[in-house]
């Protein structure tokens, strides 16, 4: 039995790995990469068996965004040239989902730029959701519309939102270094009021931002404090003109440590390799799918995805079937 296997059984009979062991994973040798992998593995077929959840992100308003987060594309101190448009109507979002629904996308995502939702950007997020919920009963409705301001959580779960997307993105020792117009405690705070509302909290992470072994460990576990239903672990794809512009300390083999240390610290939670998977997994992308459970389908926000025929095709390829099991709210709400 390899010292990864030792590790996998433990997190399957309850216990936590130490930081030690954490490390280990981090900075196991390349050649050990495959018994990391099954080991991972080990633990994801146990929760999840061979099902892979699949999302779809709408981008409703682009770049305008008064913050300036590092890695960002949309922020204010951005001079990558993106598209940027206010939030789009009711019509466009709910069109959006019917295009999930043909893609068999299980959870679809409503995206917007910005700080926060002013009360008539939530007004239309609001009537969408209640009309993609007529439509789409049993898909799962994402937002993620940044810090929200006293209401707008409960206004969230009455229209039918099922989970609250806001990341961490880093560690809270590194997120001064990331950016500086708002707190990590601001975004936690987030994700804590929309659970408190019943609301499933969705909050991930960017690695590749200059960050140390520890901070990647302290966020898996920061996530683990919070209860986080759903993890998107981004990879940086560095955008000239942003302040994180030439950025590029990643390669395949430590984004799937990676992965497999988020799977250990987070054993029971959705995985999802998101943003970034395809500059930096490249070729290795079929691995990814070892420790995690999820993936987007489609382009990012300001970014390109995969071929759309690529992933379902590396899906078959592996085994895996696509789960189309809608989010248990109940749950959620216990949570």
């Amino acid at each position: 039995m390899t010292l990864y296997d030792q590790l996998a059984d433990k997190v399957l009979h309850g216990e936590e790995i130490t930081n030690a062991e954490a490390l280990s994973v981090l900075e196991s040798p390349d050649a050990d990469l495959l018994p990391l992998l099954h080991a991972a593995y080990k633990v994801r077929k146990h929760y999840f068996g061979n099902k892979v959840k699949l999302n779809m992100i709408i981008n409703t308003k682009s770049g305008l965004c008064p913050e300036n987060c590092g890695y960002c594309a949309q922020s204010i101190v951005s001079k990558a040239p993106i598209e940027k448009y206010p939030l789009l109507d009711q019509k466009e979002i709910v069109a959006g989902a019917q295009r999930a629904k043909d893609l068999n996308v299980g959870t679809y995502c409503i995206v917007m730029s910005g700080r926060g939702p002013t009360n008539h950007e939530l007004d239309v997020v609001v009537d969408s959701v209640k009309e993609i919920k007529e439509k789409h009963q049993d898909m799962t409705v994402c937002a993620c519309l940044g810090i929200l301001k006293p209401g707008q959580a409960e206004r969230l779960k009455e229209a039918g939102v099922d989970r609250y997307n806001h990341n961490i993105n880093t560690s809270k020792n590194h997120h001064k270094n990331i950016t500086t117009s708002h707190t990590y405690d601001d975004r936690v705070r987030t994700v804590n009021y929309a659970k408190s509302m019943g609301i499933s909290p969705c909050s991930g992470v960017i690695i590749g931002m200059k960050e140390t072994k520890e901070d990647v460990i302290d966020m898996a576990r920061s996530l683990k404090v919070m209860d986080a239903d759903s993890i998107p672990v981004n990879f940086l794809h560095a955008i000239d003109g942003t302040p994180l512009e030439g950025t590029n300390e990643l390669n395949p083999r430590y984004c799937l440590k990676v992965l497999c240390l988020f799977r250990f610290i987070n054993p029971t939670k959705e995985i999802r390799i998101s943003g970034g998977r395809e500059v930096n997994l490249r070729s290795l992308q079929p691995l990814g799918l070892f420790p995690a459970n999820s993936i987007f389908i489609g382009d990012y926000l300001t970014t390109e995805g995969a071929e759309r025929n690529y992933d379902y095709q590396m899906m078959e390829d592996l085994g895996f079937e696509i789960d189309m099991e809608p989010l248990n709210t109940e749950r959620a709400t216990a949570n």
